[in-house]
């Protein structure tokens, strides 16, 4: 059944049999919506660029999709056919969001006319509105635009404005970067988020690599284009004996021209092979594993996901610190970062790599990238993007009789109690609260919690990657760095280190995943006192509510929430899950959350002669039964964190007590 908060979205966007890192994105972007609970329909192309803005072949060769093509696909638009615009159009007007995604200025017409015809997006004029004003919404579908590149690495004439036309159209834009952000705020965007771009790699698992004895063997994959600096690359190559290098992927105008040019270099020859064309989905995983190290050296970059590939093939990666390759890339650790356009880092970073055993090295320490947490992040910002905004709720649509809620002189809510809601003594304890948690009301108060000033400043950004959603607790040291790093970010202060630990990976995974920018995510923290999570939370300007449960009774229980109204239900040490209440804890959450909403708790891992604690084969369990309650798993227990409950569990000496922490962060479908 389709849980009631769920969404129908439209994603208007390439896809199979189109190729390409943006068709391949748009496809599991679809994947990911339905699987979170949405019902997804992708609307792509029949025939998509002409040849002269896409000069390339535009199709996979052979039909081998590069990621499973998603069932609900309908291909109804056509570069020649603007009439399939807008009837397609007018078909979406049903639907809750339509998402763009956008690729080159010149396919914004199609979908400014696809827009229009769908009753979408900010700008109207007074006689399509009818009664409405003009610059207000119309009464259709949210938009939020996809922007891969807010403007196209190669401009031409006339970009910046149509790209301005579709951001004052559409309510809000996503983008993969700080520096595209600010472009697309320049370009009258109304609100712009940022969230990494989410691993969407094609080629499937890795293949066993064959031994290997000569000199490093350096692959430059993709399309060459002069942005890319392949030639560069080479170049540079020229100076440096020994390594080798595959260039492999469709040659694009002049650039490719260069590259063939540069492989005659009798410095080069023998050392330099160019296989021109597209490289399928099926070779790409015997391809990396015949190299050594993956080359990435751009002379600019938005957003790429071939690092994450490269690593998930077990190769170090040569890289520009350009884009997000720095935040992919440790340097110096399993890979190499050089400055842009920098030929002569380049020289030195390839004489590093010629000694087989520092290559060697760094690809001992190259770790598979996480491919669900990212897009846990990403699928959460969409739908808070796509949440309908306070001041859009029809004005009859009030408070419902016994919740009353209203505003106090300082501007903090407050709520009457309602009859027949439980216990409560003075206007205090959880009946107070009942207001807050109502269904019908949650709006109001995320305009009061929105109207609030947070005491301390804390996006994505300032998340570092170690912190995880899910993972584990074994070594002590981990719980203080997170305390000190919790005070360093200017949070209230916390004086049990694994409290500490349990809360930041709780935060961190509500901003990046249900956080739509005005801290109005609906929280139940039923952490304990100790637990500093409520503190931090309205530190950064959340209004969370704070319980302290006894008994067996829940959060959801005691405050007698609606279905599907509250976005996160947080259960941490010292007051966190057990083996024996983690499944009456994840059946009430099951409910009570939103489609998207986060259940974020700590479970302690140990011997099965540890009261309450749980081994791995248990942990297996809970996330077996999870996933038939409607759960998906945030971040990754399949590689590193396995390995580290293995380690912990060989270490400890006590077979009566608990030898780790699990942080289990869930989403409801």
């Amino acid at each position: 059944m389709t849980p009631i908060a769920a969404l129908k979205v439209a994603v208007v966007g390439p896809t199979h049999p189109y190729k390409g890192g943006v068709a391949a994105h748009t496809t599991s972007l679809a994947h990911e919506l339905a699987e979170a609970g949405h019902d997804v329909t992708l609307v792509s192309w029949s025939h998509l660029y002409p040849s002269k803005l896409y000069p390339g072949e535009q199709a996979v060769p052979g039909g081998a999709p590069d990621v499973e093509p998603f069932p609900h696909t309908v291909r109804a638009l056509s570069w020649a056919r603007p009439d399939t615009w807008v009837r397609t159009g007018r078909r979406l007007r049903g639907f809750d969001v339509v998402v763009v995604v956008h690729v080159i200025p010149a396919v914004v017409p199609a979908h400014l006319a696809l827009l229009r015809a769908a009753g979408a997006g900010r700008r109207a004029t007074s006689a399509a509105l009818g009664t409405r004003r003009p610059g207000t919404r119309r009464p259709g579908p949210r938009t939020v635009v996809i922007a891969h590149n807010v403007l196209p690495h190669e401009a031409h004439l006339g970009d910046r404005e149509l790209m301005q036309q579709l951001f004052e159209r559409v309510d809000a834009v996503l983008v993969h970067s700080d520096e595209q952000a600010r472009l697309a705020h320049e370009l009258h965007a109304p609100r712009v988020s940022v969230t990494d771009l989410p691993p969407h790699l094609p080629g499937g698992a890795p293949v066993e690599r064959t031994t290997h004895d000569g000199p490093p063997r350096l692959l430059a994959l993709g399309m060459v284009r002069d942005y890319k600096g392949v030639d560069l690359l080479m170049e540079a190559l020229a100076q440096v004996p020994g390594p080798t290098l595959t260039v492999a992927g469709e040659m694009w105008g002049s650039s490719g021209e260069r590259v063939k040019e540069l492989a005659q270099d009798p410095r080069l020859r023998g050392r330099v092979e160019v296989h021109g064309g597209y490289v399928p989905a099926d070779r790409l995983a015997p391809l990396l594993a015949s190299h050594d190290v993956l080359a990435l050296t751009y002379r600019s970059a938005t957003a790429s996901q071939n690092a994450l590939l490269g690593r998930q093939h077990g190769l170090p990666v040569l890289a520009s610190d350009v884009g997000t390759f720095g935040s992919q890339v440790r340097d110096g650790v399993d890979g190499l970062l050089v400055p842009p356009n920098d030929k002569d880092a380049l020289v030195e970073a390839l004489r590093r790599l010629a000694d087989r055993d520092y290559t060697e090295q760094l690809r001992a320490a190259v770790r598979p990238p996480d491919l669900s947490g990212p897009w846990a992040n990403y699928v959460g910002t969409i739908e808070a993007l796509a949440a309908v905004e306070p001041a859009e709720m029809d004005d009859n649509d009030t408070d419902t009789p016994g919740t009353g809620t209203s505003t106090s002189t300082d501007g903090a809510p407050t709520s009457t109690d309602a009859p027949g809601s439980g216990d409560h003594t003075g206007g205090t304890g959880p009946a107070a609260v009942v207001g807050h948690l109502r269904h019908r009301v949650s709006s109001a108060v995320r305009g009061l919690v929105a109207a609030s000033r947070p005491e301390v400043e804390l996006g994505r950004a300032d998340l570092p990657d170690w912190i995880h959603p899910s993972d584990i607790l074994a070594d002590g040291h981990d719980a203080d760095e997170a305390k000190a790093f919790a005070r360093s970010l200017g949070l209230p202060r916390c004086s049990d280190g694994i409290a500490a630990w349990a809360a930041l990976g709780a935060l961190a995974a509500i901003v990046r995943v249900r956080d739509d920018g005005r801290r109005s995510a609906v929280i139940v923290d039923e952490s304990g006192a100790r637990s500093p999570l409520s503190r931090w939370a309205r530190a950064i300007g959340f209004a969370p509510v704070e319980l302290e449960l006894t008994g067996h009774r829940s959060s959801v229980e005691v405050l007698d929430v609606d279905t599907a109204s509250l976005d996160v239900i947080v259960r941490l040490h010292p007051g966190g899950c057990d083996a024996d209440d983690v499944d009456e804890a994840m059946s009430q959450a099951s409910w009570a959350l939103k489609s998207g909403g986060l259940l974020c708790t700590t479970l302690p891992i140990g011997p099965g002669s540890a009261e309450g604690a749980l081994g791995p084969a248990d942990v297996r369990a809970v996330l077996a039964r999870a996933h038939d309650l409607g759960f998906v798993l945030v971040g990754d227990l399949d590689g590193d964190i396995t390995g580290r409950m293995r380690q912990a569990s060989g270490t400890s000496t006590r077979t009566d007590t608990a030898y780790g922490l699990l942080r289990l962060t869930l989403r409801r479908r």
